[in-house]
């Protein structure tokens, strides 16, 4: 059974620029009215003046709370629901386990991971009591396989995927799908702060992905209820020869991995 996006009512977070900014686009193609959120007001107005059809914009930094259910509070009020939740905001810094800063990982998990909670636990009552919705968390490869100079990244997407699969039983005969995305890199600005010398982003072009190939499989697994995607395919084989042969692929794998 297909679902149909048209007028659903889908709540992005990050949605300033990558694939957030792809997503509210592709989204409003398909005749469902985003919402868009980020920290930024001036870079949500000018995503959201490329949108044709009916949209919100809203300032949300998902790492305070009582913003996030403020404005959660907001699109209800307006909307009535939330049918599509994507928890997209995150980031990542790409540094040496030694030489990181201790705030560094409590940041990258204040956002990547508590900001999912913080957004997950506002909404979830509203689609509880519709009896329907979708919780869509864009985690990543580096939440399936670690790689040097990611402890700090790679352990919030880890976190992010155990929150994920957790809430998906959790949830189950409730009528609410959750759904992970699990991109490999894709050619987006994250890498203006995870590798600002652009050495990674140099050493697997050839591996990055486009955006809007990203918010297709997206679009696609809500369309379909698919609980996971794994992006590209041949990661998807990757993840899983590493679950059957970790040590062995981790001898194998970690040449062609560490591109740090």
């Amino acid at each position: 059974m297909t679902l149909k996006i048209s007028n659903k009512i889908v709540l992005i977070t990050g949605a300033s620029s990558g694939i957030g900014a792809v997503m509210a686009q592709q989204f409003s193609a398909k005749g469902a009215i985003p919402i868009l959120t980020a920290r930024s007001t001036d870079k949500l107005q000018e995503i959201a003046a490329g949108l044709q059809g009916e949209h919100a914009i809203y300032c949300m930094d998902v790492t305070q709370t009582e913003q996030v259910n403020e404005v959660i509070s907001q699109v209800i009020a307006r909307f009535g629901r939330i049918d599509i939740l994507i928890n997209n905001a995150g980031y990542g810094v790409f540094e040496t386990f030694v030489g990181a800063p201790l705030a560094h990982f409590e940041d990258m998990m204040n956002v990547n991971y508590m900001g999912i909670v913080r957004c997950t636990q506002a909404v979830l009552p509203h689609m509880l009591e519709a009896g329907s919705g979708h919780i869509v968390n864009i985690a990543s490869m580096a939440g399936k396989i670690g790689t040097a100079k990611s402890t700090g990244y790679a352990a919030t997407k880890h976190a992010v995927l155990g929150f994920t699969n957790s809430l998906r039983q959790e949830l189950m005969k409730t009528g609410i799908s959750v759904t992970a995305i699990n991109p490999g890199p894709i050619a987006t600005p994250f890498f203006d702060k995870a590798d600002p010398s652009g050495n990674y982003v140099k050493n697997v072009s050839w591996f990055m992905l486009k955006p809007e190939k990203v918010v297709k499989a997206l679009l696609h697994a809500v369309e379909r209820n698919i609980p996971e995607k794994n992006l590209p395919y041949v990661a998807g084989l990757g993840i899983k020869l590493f679950q059957l042969f970790p040590r062995t692929f981790d001898r194998i794998a970690s040449g062609m991995l560490n591109k740090k």
